[in-house]
């Protein structure tokens, strides 16, 4: 990150599914990427995307048991405060979310 006013530490959030949030995960989706593409626009996310079920079956065939984000924050309160106000966290898709410093090292 080359921007001196943009965060510098990077943050993991995981959430994880709660058990029949399908449909929740459906509805709340367009949100969910909303705010993601928000972080892309700043230069603040380095991946995301669903974890399937199932290895070699797509999400809308096996389901997903959870997200993996790694975004930058000014610091751990931020990126928890970010994770919290996620749309999966209201719709009641995560049934837990967490959330830890990541230390890019490769590529």
């Amino acid at each position: 990150m080359t921007n001196p006013n943009s965060p510098t530490r990077w943050y993991v959030i995981l959430g994880h599914d709660a058990e029949g949030a399908g449909p929740a995960r459906a509805a709340a989706r367009p949100a969910h990427l909303a705010r993601l593409e928000a972080l892309a626009g700043a230069g603040r996310l380095k991946i995301a995307g669903p974890l399937p079920r199932q290895d070699g079956v797509p999400p809308a065939e096996g389901g997903v048991s959870g997200s993996l984000i790694v975004a930058a924050f000014e610091d751990l309160a931020g990126a928890q405060a970010w994770a919290a106000d996620d749309p999966y966290v209201a719709a009641g898709v995560y049934a837990r979310v967490d959330v830890q410093p990541f230390l890019p090292v490769l590529p």
